[in-house]
């Protein structure tokens, strides 16, 4: 790295130096040149308009010496011309031998009367020269000047810049060294320190006293790394106490990644498999429940809450399983244990089956002896009170000993349903039949109101006794409207049917538990009529055993409404 460093700060600097001697070469050179240029013209003037002073009116014969004599004074080459152009003398040649002078361009000048100069190459010395003439009378006298002095000059100039540049550059190439020294040792204590980071080493800190580019560059870093050590610190502590959150619960929790692999699991679920938890392997390999599978793999694929029964992780155990999407890809599972609960809930339904099957037969002997007293007429009247109160109530205890069996062989599945394709009409058709006559002696109209069209699996014993529940229902609390209508409809969700009565309604607070045991809107009148309290429960049970869904609504003084749904379904066509 300093080796790179120390090239480049080189390299720079001799550009610099470079450009900078060839800047001074081009502009200081050009502009020392033309000065010495101006300079040696103006005395070389100033000395040709002397030497004119001089030989103005000398005779022809002293002209030789007195040139001579003035271009050694003056170190130039002195010429005299007659106004013809012929040299009359001259300090560096024979004046015989040289040839007219009346076409040179200082010579033009001077003879029109003014002072004249020009720059060339002298064809008798072979020097380029600066003339400058001056006039006089019957002629002009000229000076000449060598001009290699000025480029004598300028290559010592050239050369003095050269060395410069030279130095220059040692200075830099020392200076590069030094600078390369202290950046490379500031530069590796910052690479050191960012390894360090970038290893997970966050406490790493580095310190910088000066205050330039590369101190305000570790600076930010310091500053990057103490948030990184406080946002990982924070991380830290949330993702401890998730854990710790989630070890503590009853629940089995499994995560796993896209690919269905497990990123994590708590205690509790790995309590529960015996094989453990092989984190980082595919989800199959520890978790062989394929309801569980299935239902992580739809949460995965359609990226929504999927729930399902899982009976087979652990033997004699039953868990509801809830898989939900993870945001950031993956899914998580949880498994609530419900062995507890089910066991809890069959020894319910099992007692309540069994109390039930106990009473009917005494049941039945109290209400067949009550009626054969009343049928007595030796019985006194003080007495026949009595006996048929014993008889209603024995009629009454045995009509919720039945629904009870009936709704615990529906809770636990015992009752066996006989699943046949029906059409909606039939089934409306069936039900109404049944109470027409007793709702025409009530006064009450009860029609159907059909649009279905789609067939139905069902079992029709089991749904003739959702809608003889409904409709009695309808018969006992909504007879004041004087109408009830059963109907169905297509849905999304499949065929709707429904009761319809416009009665006095239900107060919306009892309507999220209607179908609850034993709950009564109105406890009075539901004795009174002689209702077990059952019914609702179990028509709900029934619904449900036939994938369906069932809910009511209602609006004091409008009547009320009870919905089921059930599935759809295509009729075979015969073969």
């Amino acid at each position: 790295m300093k080796s790179r460093i120390f090239l480049k700060l080189f390299l720079a600097a001799l550009v610099i130096i470079a450009a900078c001697t060839v800047s001074l070469d081009l502009l200081i050179g050009h502009a020392w040149e033309s000065m010495l240029r101006r300079e040696i013209e103006t005395s070389l003037r100033q000395k040709t308009l002397m030497f004119a002073a001089r030989v103005a009116g000398a005779p022809p014969a002293s002209l030789n010496p007195i040139t001579s004599q003035a271009a050694a004074a003056a170190g130039t080459r002195i010429t005299v011309i007659e106004a013809s152009g012929k040299v009359l003398a001259d300090s560096d040649a024979e004046p015989d031998k040289m040839e007219n002078h009346a076409s040179r361009p200082e010579f033009v000048s001077a003879l029109q009367g003014q002072i004249g100069s020009s720059t060339r190459l002298s064809k008798t010395t072979g020097v380029e020269l600066l003339y400058v003439a001056v006039p006089i009378s019957g002629g002009a006298v000229r000076m000449a000047y060598p001009l290699n002095s000025i480029r004598e000059g300028n290559r010592q100039i050239r050369r003095d810049l050269l060395e410069g540049s030279g130095v220059a550059g040692l200075l830099a190439l020392l200076l590069a060294f030094v600078a390369t020294q202290s950046i490379g040792r500031r530069l590796l204590r910052i690479t050191d320190f960012a390894e360090r980071v970038a290893a997970g080493d966050l406490s790493a800190r580095i310190q910088e006293e000066s205050n330039d580019e590369i101190a305000h560059v570790a600076s930010a870093l310091d500053k990057t790394a103490r948030k990184l050590e406080e946002g990982f610190r924070a991380v830290e502590n949330s993702r401890q106490t998730l854990e710790t959150l989630l070890n503590s619960m009853q629940e089995a929790v499994i995560a796993v990644s896209q690919d269905e692999r497990v990123l994590w699991a708590n205690e509790r679920m790995e309590r529960l498999l015996p094989s453990g938890i092989r984190l980082g392997a595919p989800l199959v390999q520890s978790v062989r429940d394929p309801e569980i599978l299935a239902s992580v793999q739809n949460a995965l694929s359609h990226r929504e809450v999927t729930m399902a029964r899982a009976a087979k992780i652990f033997s004699g155990r039953i868990f509801d399983v809830t898989a939900a999407p993870m945001p950031g890809g993956g899914a998580v599972a949880v498994l609530h244990d419900q062995t507890e609960i089910e066991r809890v809930e069959k020894t319910r339904r099992d007692f309540i089956a069994n109390v039930s099957h106990e009473l009917r037969t005494p049941l039945t002997s109290v209400q067949g002896y009550s009626e054969t007293l009343l049928d007595s007429h030796a019985m006194p009247d003080n007495l026949r009170e009595f006996v048929e109160i014993i008889r209603k109530n024995a009629t009454r205890m045995a009509r919720l000993t039945e629904d009870l069996l009936v709704l615990a062989r529906v809770e636990s599945g015992e009752q066996k349903l006989n699943f046949q394709f029906a059409m909606p009409q039939e089934l409306l058709d069936d039900a109404v039949q049944t109470f027409q006559d007793l709702a025409a002696s009530r006064g009450i109209e009860l029609s159907v109101m059909n649009m279905a069209t789609s067939a139905v699996l069902v079992d029709r014993d089991a749904i003739h006794q959702v809608f003889s529940n409904l409709i009695d229902n309808a018969l006992k609390y909504g007879d004041q409207g004087g109408k009830i209508v059963v109907g169905g409809c297509e849905t999304e969700e499949g065929v709707q049917f429904y009761v319809r009565d416009f009665g006095s309604g239900i107060p919306s607070e009892h309507l999220s538990r209607l179908f609850e045991r034993f709950y009564r809107v109105d406890k009075a009148r539901s004795r009174e009529s002689g209702g077990t309290g059952l019914g609702l429960a179990i028509v709900k049970h029934v619904v449900r055993a036939h994938s369906g869904t069932i809910h009511a609504e209602s609006e004091l003084n409008h009547g009320s409404t009870f919905y089921f749904t059930l599935p759809r379904q295509p009729v075979p066509v015969p073969a």
